[in-house]
């Protein structure tokens, strides 16, 4: 008990409640309850603090003991009355609204609270009426009307969730769901909905702090405790996902991903929409071209407009040269989101590449992909230099030989070199204007005596070819 006489409680109290600190109202109604379990008083002004916090059982139960002890306190009937009407107990209310009407007091607003209770338990009828003819819409408008007057009835809620969800309208009944659970006690039932409800809308962290809830009343649970182990099981798989993909280990993510995508997990539309569009990033990453379309697409076929797998798709194609199949995932990312910047940026990029394809690729002129490692490029490149060396070309066409060769060599120099490898990719020719050739400084070849004897007739007849460990 806290230190003080039951008077200096009350008066705590009193002012803690007009200030709306209704928590330290409670502590200080609780002292003064402990220090004169017998004044009604403190009863009535607990149960005061209670209505306050929605808490109608424990607001009744010290109404009760305040009748209890004044049998004829008629503001703690009336105060009764209205807790009971918030609860859709409307014949105990009515019963407590006629014991009251003939006081003085309280009479005028008892009367006026008696005269709702018949058009207030016809419109209750009405709403189970509308419901059980399938009405689910009409049922929940005349239930929006009923729970005006009766928030804290549970039945009522349950009947207007029960509709939301007949109407495909989730989160209004999660909202209902999670009111019962506050409105009654030891409600595993309620819980149990909540959570499997949460679990279909995709809020996992929620649906197992729920279901956790749960628990605490029955730990035993023949519904609640199967149901948290397995997504206990499905949150934890995720989370391995998150941090690999967190640390760039796509490779690794891919088969864990792909895993979890054959378990009953994807008939939640919500966790198989957010898996393909995992599997689609990993697989952009990793610049797995062929799976990566695939993985796309099967994720853009539940969801057509999920910008993300759009822009991931878009991509993809850009590595497979598929410009206008990039170019068309973009515009209608960004006919989603006009403002979202990656879909800008990609369609620029796109446009781009599209405009570079009909001109030089530096890409087909190697004979590699988008996707080619500088390993590969390089093989690429010597393979090619040796083929269309002028020194080495038996053919009668020298002139084709050795634009042949500055093209191999230009090419080499764009795709080896990282700065201007990214810049060639994002649609822009690093040796632009055209005609500028390449800088073979440094590079795999030697010229001696300097220069690029391209000059007129036989040019070649000195060029020394050296392939050495700078390739």
């Amino acid at each position: 008990v806290l230190g003080g006489s039951v008077e200096s409680h009350l008066e705590l109290g009193k002012k803690y409640l007009a200030t709306g600190k209704l928590q330290d109202a409670l502590t200080q109604y609780h002292a003064a309850v402990d220090g004169d379990p017998k004044n009604y008083l403190t009863y009535f002004k607990r149960a005061i603090v209670y209505i306050g916090m929605e808490k109608g059982q424990l607001a009744v139960a010290d109404l009760n003991r305040a009748l209890e002890i004044r049998p004829n306190f008629v503001q703690a009937q009336l105060q009764r009355a209205k807790v009971y009407v918030k609860q859709g107990k409307l014949q105990q209310a009515q019963q407590d609204l006629e014991n009251a009407v003939s006081d003085r007091n309280v009479g005028e607003e008892a009367n006026r609270q008696l005269e709702n209770i018949e058009p207030l338990t016809q419109t209750i009828a009405s709403a189970k009426e509308i419901y059980a003819s399938g009405d689910y819409g009409g049922a929940i408008q005349t239930l929006n009307v009923a729970i005006e007057s009766c928030p804290w009835d549970p039945e009522l809620r349950d009947l207007r969730a029960k509709s939301h969800l007949a109407v495909d309208d989730r989160m209004a009944a999660i909202a209902d769901v999670r009111r019962i659970t506050r409105l009654t006690n030891d409600n595993t039932d309620a819980y149990f909905q909540l959570t499997t409800l949460l679990y279909q809308n995709g809020d996992l962290a929620d649906s197992l702090q729920q279901v956790r809830e749960c628990l605490k009343l029955d730990p035993d649970h023949k519904l609640c405790y199967p149901f948290y182990k397995k997504v206990k099981k499905f949150n934890k798989k995720l989370m391995n996902i998150e941090e690999k993909i967190n640390a760039e280990s796509y490779d690794d993510a891919i088969p864990k991903i792909q895993d979890i995508m054959k378990t009953d997990i994807t008939q939640v539309q919500h966790y198989a929409n957010m898996l393909s569009s995992k599997l689609c990033l990993c697989y952009v990453k990793v610049k797995e071209v062929s799976e990566g379309i695939k993985a796309c697409t099967a994720g853009l076929q539940e969801n057509e407009n999920d910008i993300d797998l759009l822009c991931n798709r878009a991509d993809l194609y850009l590595l497979n040269e598929q410009y206008d199949e990039a170019i068309a995932d973009f515009q209608k990312a960004k006919s989603v989101n006009n403002g979202n910047p990656r879909a800008n940026e990609g369609l620029n990029k796109a446009n781009k590449l599209l405009k570079q394809s009909q001109k030089k690729d530096y890409y087909k002129i190697l004979g590699v992909k988008r996707t080619a490692s500088k390993r590969e490029i390089l093989k690429a490149y010597r393979k090619l230099a040796v083929k269309w060396h002028p020194d080495n070309y038996k053919g009668e066409d020298k002139k084709n030989a050795e634009k042949k060769f500055i093209d191999i060599a230009a090419a080499k120099e764009v795709l080896s070199d990282t700065e201007k490898r990214q810049r060639f990719d994002n649609g822009e020719d690093p040796l632009s204007p055209e005609g500028q050739q390449p800088d073979f400084n440094g590079q795999a070849f030697h010229f001696p005596g300097g220069g690029f004897p391209f000059g007129g007739g036989d040019g070649f007849h000195n060029f020394k070819f050296h392939f050495g460990d700078r390739f």
